[in-house]
């Protein structure tokens, strides 16, 4: 194993000493609960009578108290396409648990919203927050203390953050995330995005731009493109969270069920009765942590993951800030081009090599943390290095050798470009996200003219009306956790793209999200403080001269926003159920933090 780079021994140990604290009031809690939970023979006899009446063929192995019981916490819905091979897992996940002397239980289901049918709809308002609801869907799922492990079953945007920050709660218990792989690649996104534009310019029927997408999401599996999802799977293969290698084969094949088979015996073979105890809470540290940020920049994931990964890390008493993504993006080379990045799509980058080529070439270069325990047989991220196949089949691993494309992956030592893919923009509109790695280096800086709106569907009119033709800085605001959840805004992606390729200098300037499929058009988002509540942004105003500079960290205007009176904070939306969440809107923190009520609530 190579030497660590400097800067990534740095910023690890800063995070460690910030999160000493907080650390260590984790680590002692999940000890009491492991030494609390009781024995299920301990258990009276009536509570455990409810819990074994509907487990049929297990009934008799839970009665002798036979294995390790493993709770299936599942996001299944058939709504979602990444989720629907989920409706059939618990079966074969029970079937696969006999094999090893164990039980499995689906001990509960949570959520799982979609925001490429939310997108630009009301219901987007409740996106972010829905990571809250499958964080506590997920520790009620957990709270009837009759589990010895956790097979938690989630693919999407909000889903595998809310999974895992509920299950670090039980953090006690051995936990293996289960994925079931991308969908088969159809139109090209290249083809759907100008499809996209072209509708928005009026040069192109809803009747083709239907036919264009239904190319694009055809079948069972996660969307193509390198968003929020698949950089989720990336992840959790980075923190050794998931079976070695299992991120993107396809649902249904044949490497699928001997993954998700493994992934269930390992979890059984993880338990605290027997002699490879290896609990969530102490897999999950600051170096997996760390790891998990550096493979997002290796590979120009999806930038929701800057609001993702403090919250999660939080619920294992860890502090990371955008201070740290920012100095980690330095080192940290671009090894992908996956799609809004580049022109191929999360199979193509899988056959070229994929996560194995990557984590091999991050452990080579100094840039990952090697020693985390993850849940492979071996201990350590090089399980994850090398590649999973069917010999004879029986699932093995192997090595994996140099790419065949070097459009899409390429090795640490020639990279695409020498930093990482998301880059912090800061001033006095305050600090914001800029993913790099999906706009050209000519257009990291726009000076120009803003716009302000406080709806996007504002934005769509003024282009419409002609309004933007020009060199625009468009800026968004109140889109922040404490005005309306945070939603996403990439249905403004096709408008402003057409304005970009009419020759014209934009930007987007937000305290909203983008898409993790969001790319091309210079964006500073998650602008905190958010303009909820008298922020920077709400002081802006038309015309006024606004810098984005990627290339400097800057995001600021000439305008005398002291002398300004802020814009009034919205009144609260009804409708869609967003009145339920008004707790969630009143009580969030600040996006760097994660956009959590919950978490601010719990003082974690």
């Amino acid at each position: 194993m190579s030497e660590l780079h400097p800067v990534i021994e740095k910023v690890t140990q800063r995070i460690v000493e910030r999160s000493r604290k907080s650390r260590r009031a984790y680590l002692d809690l999940i000890a009491r609960e492991a030494d609390n939970q009781p024995e299920r023979s301990q258990v009276a006899c009536s509570n455990l009578a409810h819990a074994f009446a509907g487990a049929l063929e297990d009934q008799e192995a839970l009665k002798r108290m036979a294995g390790p019981n493993l709770a299936v916490v599942t996001s299944y819905n058939d709504m979602l396409s990444a989720h629907q091979p989920y409706g059939r897992y618990p079966e074969r996940l029970k079937i696969y648990a006999r094999e090893v002397g164990a039980t499995a239980q689906v001990a509960g289901g949570t959520p799982a919203m979609c925001d490429g049918v939310t997108q630009g709809e009301t219901g987007m308002e409740l996106s972010l927050f829905s990571r809250d609801a499958i964080a506590m869907a997920t520790s009620v799922a957990l709270s009837h203390a009759m589990y010895d492990g956790m097979l938690l079953l989630g693919i999407c945007d909000k889903i595998v953050p809310g999974l895992l920050i509920g299950a670090l709660r039980f953090g006690h218990l051995p936990g293996v995330f289960v994925p079931s792989g991308p969908m088969p690649s159809g139109v090209s996104n290249k083809q759907k995005q100008h499809v996209r534009q072209l509708y928005a310019e009026g040069k192109a029927s809803r009747e083709e731009l239907l036919e264009s997408e239904l190319g694009s999401y055809h079948s069972p599996g996660t969307c193509t493109f390198y968003g929020t999802a698949n950089s989720n799977q990336m992840m959790m293969e980075m923190m050794g969270l998931h079976v070695p290698g299992a991120a993107f084969f396809q649902p249904g094949t044949k490497i699928r069920q001997a993954l998700d088979r493994a992934a269930v015996h390992r979890a059984g073979a993880m338990g605290r009765g027997g002699n490879d105890y290896r609990p969530l809470g102490h897999c999950v540290d600051e170096k997996a942590i760390v790891n998990a940020a550096v493979g997002l920049l290796a590979t120009g994931g999806s930038t929701n993951h800057a609001i993702h990964i403090p919250a999660f890390a939080r619920a294992a008493g860890i502090a990371i800030d955008w201070d740290d993504l920012a100095e980690l993006s330095s080192v940290v080379p671009l090894l992908a081009r996956v799609y809004p990045n580049g022109s191929g799509d999360v199979n193509h980058f899988h056959d070229a090599g994929g996560m194995g080529f990557v984590i091999r070439e991050l452990i080579a270069a100094g840039l990952a943390h090697g020693d985390v325990p993850g849940v492979g047989d071996q201990r350590g991220l090089a399980d994850h290095a090398r590649e999973p196949w069917l010999d004879e089949g029986e699932l093995a691993w192997r090595d994996i050798g140099e790419t065949g494309d070097a459009e899409m992956l390429r090795p640490a030592s020639d990279p695409f470009q020498a930093d990482g893919g998301m880059r912090l923009v800061e001033g006095n509109l305050g600090r914001a996200c800029f993913k790099s790695s999906a706009v050209t280096r000519e257009r990291w800086t726009i000076e120009a003219r803003a716009r302000v709106f406080e709806a996007q569907g504002a934005v769509a009119e003024a282009f419409r009306a002609g309004e933007l033709d020009r060199d625009v800085v468009v800026v968004v605001r109140f889109q922040g956790p404490r005005a309306n959840g945070m939603p996403e805004l990439h249905s403004l992606t096709p408008l402003l793209g057409v304005l970009q390729d009419r020759g014209h200098r934009v930007a987007l300037v937000t305290d909203g999200r983008m898409s993790g499929a969001s790319g091309k058009v210079p964006a500073a988002i998650h602008c905190s403080p958010e303009a909820f509540g008298g922020g920077p942004l709400a002081r802006l105003r038309d015309d006024d001269v606004v810098r984005v500079c990627a290339a400097s960290g800057t995001l600021s205007t000439k305008a005398d926003l002291a002398a300004r009176e802020p814009a009034p904070d919205p009144a609260p939306a009804f409708g869609t159920g967003r009145e339920l969440f008004a707790m969630f809107r009143a009580l969030a923190d600040e996006a760097e933090k994660g956009g959590s009520a919950m978490l601010a609530s719990a003082g974690l």
